[in-house]
């Protein structure tokens, strides 16, 4: 007789292998069919809300692995969420103006920006924009992640603009917004004013100079004949521009005379700290100190500008160090905020010789046309052949540059329009105090951004944004902004998008009648500046949260942000300034943030080391749910590595978990949890510890994910599978799924513990490996609920009642007495006395408390450790030579040896008792009498 075909093997359509890269576009294609993201709308109507509000990402190329880390993370809460009892809707977001698109556009189409009209250009980089939206949209889908895709907010939709017009208008009816001359961040490259935010700090060589200023005037201080006020500087190229030297009041300040080299003769004024560095550095070693001066008594001295007839005063300023240079602090209001603050105070000219692209202008008389590069080289040039040149030296420093071309900014005083930070800046320190900040230190440092920020830079000398909804009195120059014009130009943007302000003439975009407030006159010109991209995406808690008509299922304020920790000084900063600013509250309930992406070796991920991991690349080979496993493995609130063996770890972690659920779905094939359930009371002690163990999984996945703890629950999801299921349980049951009569309690008692794993264990992880889990859910056989995915079931509820420490507590012991045996089994086939553990019969030697431990389990024994039989010996017995006596379990000591009789040849169990029934002389009797009820 054929026995294999009296077991109870495993019958499955789920595939043993995974084939994710083909199998997950079915599965999208199915989500996007049925509409899931509305279906879970709808089922969740009326629950209490859950927002978390996407931050947009520029629509300006393919995803990248940053990408991939953000929105995988907010996918796995929104889901999560969704299947825990809340409304939550998501809406992706673009950004979708700025520098960074008409990069990519000049780029891309070939297009000169200054030959091309604006209403053309902004065409072009629409259409590149929204291309690529679209692109990334498909892309963030085959990522496994839900969405209202077929409606996302973009910073370009007219209805968008015309909120951020509004948010504008608020703020400048509350008087936070303001024109002024002041030296800004001025990238030459990109021809525009940066904010803060768009400044990133990288190593800079620049040439140091020291340069002598003759004293003109020394008001009875100093001499007047050859003596000269030492300034240092990194950037000589600011030298035409300079009207000042500051010196600290407080300061000493040294009158020396050279008494050596072709300086000979010569007075220096010096910082008395300074002066022995300074003078090593110039190579001088005699001199006298002719005598100390404190730095206000050298005020309102007059020296001669080296290049230009212009004077250079003396002034006083407590920003001048003594860290590096002379102590005597060369001064340019026009291109640092230090000396143009500083320049007020002594009424100084504001000079800035160097026009939009960086070249020095007829200001810069014999640089005229020079870049500030060749204006460097020239001043040094020039400065030496006039002898004002005393040490030329070269440093490596950290200096700001532009975050998008990378290149290094210039600080040039221009007139721009800002936001007041003063204006709320209490009142944003108070918000912050409301928000939960995750991970806790990004309170402080949002803190420290928002109490040390200066006023916010909103213009851009560009033509792709939203435009500055402002007018000029073409008679009397007057600013015009009032609640009907704003109103006014934000219903036209609403209707025909920012476009309409450049196709207009500003009479066309005024109310009708509209008169100058200050003289009149009815002729106006409109603002040719665009704002920050900074306020598009910031202001995007109005424009997409306050919005019911376009987007009803949210609302304000979000319950979450989540991004980079970047976005400390970026999103999360500009959004909370016009959320305060305007409503006197935070836009957000939480704010978490995630770390960067590195390498293995911790670096970085760049193009120029060639350690970047292409997602797109990882989906069409592995899938995009090995992407997701990652997310969720990493401890993302600290940087991120990843890399080929992190991902073949995920492969093998992945390939653990989808087994578990494969052997499960197999075993479930004839059963119907109607008819086939088992009660907690009648099952054995085991399948009582697998529901104990199931359970606490389900407490402690829940809590990770309420708290935003995905690694944890990763590691637990994992361990369960690996050790408690698939090394355990799973192991120690095969023995009745297969051999027992199909309909024994034993039998439908495992399955019944099954059902309920598989049905736990597939809402566990679908927030995760939503593919996976879409599929398991397909098989799993006569669900409870008649959903048509797993992301319309509930999240699992714990039952307390299984959570039996007693029992937790044994079973412990018991596996740990199993791994004991198994190290003998282990050594006994090394010593070839076995082959399979079956083979085996196991000798038990323990102490009195341990045989009282073990006397209960005495016929459970055998299956729990899947030998053939196991002998448990009295305490007083000699213990034999070749037992081994376990470190780990006190009183065990254990021996192996070839099981006694033949192998049955339905369940491989070696019994005495095999070939002692005449109907059935290859099996044992357990399987004879099985075989014979069937």
């Amino acid at each position: 007789m054929d026995y294999s075909k009296t077991l109870n093997l495993p019958q499955t359509e789920f595939p043993m292998r995974a084939n994710l890269s083909e199998r997950e576009p079915e599965i999208l294609k199915f989500w996007e069919d049925n509409s899931i993201y509305k279906k879970v709308q709808e089922k969740n109507a009326g629950k209490e809300k859950f927002i978390l509000h996407d931050g947009p990402p520029y629509a300006n190329g393919d995803i990248h692995l940053g990408h991939t880390l953000n929105k995988v993370l907010k996918d796995i809460i929104v889901k999560f969420k969704s299947m825990d009892g809340f409304d939550a809707p998501f809406v992706p977001g673009w950004d979708t103006h700025g520098l960074p698109i008409e990069q990519q556009a000049i780029k891309a189409l070939g297009i000169n920006r200054h030959e091309v009209g604006p209403v053309e250009f902004r065409k072009k980089c629409k259409e590149y924009a929204l291309k690529y939206v679209d692109i990334q949209r498909e892309q963030f889908k085959r990522l496994g992640c839900r969405g209202d895709w077929d409606n996302p907010y973009l910073t370009l939709q007219p209805h968008f603009e015309a909120k951020q017009i509004e948010v504008f208008g608020e703020m400048a009816k509350k008087g936070y917004i303001y024109k002024g001359l002041k030296p800004v961040y001025w990238c030459a490259s990109c021809e525009t004013a940066l904010a803060e935010a768009e400044i990133e700090y990288a190593e800079k060589k620049s040439a140091s100079i020291y340069v002598k200023f003759a004293v003109k005037d020394g008001k009875g201080v100093l001499p007047e004949d050859n003596t000269f006020v030492v300034i240092w500087t990194t950037t000589p190229w600011t030298i035409p521009a300079n009207v000042a030297i500051a010196v600290h009041p407080d300061f000493e300040y040294s009158l020396v005379e050279v008494k050596d080299s072709e300086r000979k003769g010569e007075r220096y004024v010096i910082a008395k700290e300074m002066l022995a560095g300074v003078m090593d550095v110039f190579d001088i070693k005699f001199y006298d100190e002719l005598k100390t001066i404190r730095g206000q008594e050298l005020e309102y001295v007059v020296c001669k500008h080296p290049l230009i007839e212009r004077d250079s005063l003396v002034i006083l300023g407590e920003h001048v160090t003594l860290e590096a240079g002379t102590g005597a602090v060369h001064t340019a209001p026009g291109h640092g905020l230090e000396d143009f603050e500083i320049g007020k105070v002594y009424n100084l000219p504001v000079i800035n010789p160097i026009d939009n692209k960086g070249r020095f202008t007829e200001e810069g008389g014999i640089f005229c046309g020079q870049d500030t590069n060749e204006g460097n080289k020239n001043v040094v040039i020039e400065l030496d052949k006039v002898g004002a040149l005393l040490k030329l030296e070269w440093i490596r420093h950290q200096y700001p540059h532009c975050w998008r071309c990378k290149n290094p900014i210039l600080f040039r005083a221009t007139e721009q329009w800002f936001a007041s930070i003063d204006g709320f800046r209490k009142e944003a320190l108070e918000a912050i105090k409301e928000v939960q900040w995750i991970p806790t230190w990004g309170e402080d440092r949002i803190h420290n951004m928002i109490a040390d920020r200066g006023d916010w830079c909103i213009s851009r000398q560009r033509t792709w944004g939203v435009p500055i909804p402002i007018f000029y009195c073409e008679a009397c120059g007057k600013d015009l902004i009032n609640d009907a014009t704003i109103k006014h130009v934000a219903g036209l943007f609403r209707k025909y998008g920012s476009d309409v302000w450049f196709a207009r003439d500003a009479k066309d975009l005024l109310p009708e009648g509209t008169k100058c407030p200050s003289c009149g006159r009815t002729e106006f010109r409109k603002e040719t500046d665009i704002m920050d991209v900074w306020f598009d995406s910031g202001s995007s808690h109005k424009a997409v949260l306050e919005q019911p008509e376009i987007w009803p299922d949210l609302r304000w304020p979000a319950d979450l942000y989540l991004e980079g920790s970047d976005q400390h000084r970026g999103w999360f900063n500009s959004s909370l300034c016009t959320s305060v600013a305007t409503t006197g509250k935070a836009p957000y309930k939480t704010v978490l943030t995630h770390g960067f992406l590195v390498d293995e070796q911790g670096r970085k991920m760049s193009k120029s080391l060639g350690n970047g991991i292409d997602p797109l690349e990882v989906i069409n080979k592995m899938g995009a749910d090995i992407l997701r496993l990652w997310v969720s493995s990493a401890d993302y609130k600290a940087d991120v590595a990843l890399s080929s063996n992190i991902l073949k770890q995920m492969s093998e972690a992945y390939r653990k978990i989808r087994n578990t659920a494969r052997y499960i779905l197999g075993n479930l094939y004839d059963f119907d949890p109607a008819k086939d359930t088992v009660p907690y009371e009648q099952m054995e002690e085991l399948d009582k510890w697998a529901l104990l163990k199931l359970h606490k999984l389900s407490k402690r996945v829940l809590n990770a994910y309420r708290n935003y703890e995905f690694h944890i629950l990763y590691h637990a999801i994992h361990n369960f599978c690996a050790v408690d299921m698939s090394a355990f349980y799973l192991d120690i049951i095969k023995d009745r799924l297969y051999t027992s009569l199909p309909s024994s309690v034993e039998r439908r008692a495992a399955q019944t513990v099954m059902y309920e794993i598989i049905n736990t264990l597939v809402r566990l992880i679908a927030p995760v490996l939503s593919y996976t889990a879409e599929e398991i859910w397909r098989y799993i056989p006569y669900k409870e609920e008649n959903l048509i995915s797993v992301q319309l079931a509930d999240m699992p509820k714990v039952n307390e009642a299984y959570l039996d420490q007693a029992l937790e507590d044994k079973w412990e012991k018991v596996i740990k007495i199993r791994e004991e045996v198994a190290k003998e089994l282990e050594k006994a086939r090394r010593d070839k006395v076995i082959g399979h553990s079956l083979n085996a019969q196991v000798h038990i030697y323990p102490d009195e408390k341990l045989r009282a431990f073990l006397a209960p389990l005495q016929e459970q024994l055998a299956t729990i450790f899947i030998v053939s039989s196991v002998q448990i010996h009295e305490p007083e017995e000699v213990l034999p030579e070749a037992a081994s006596v376990s470190e780990e379990v006190p009183g065990l000591a254990v021996t192996v040896n070839q099981a006694p009789g033949e192998k049955c040849e339905r369940c491989w169990v070696y019994s005495p008792e095999v070939g002692k029934n005449a109907d059935h002389p290859s099996i044992c009797p357990r399987c004879a009498e099985v075989v014979a009820q069937l």
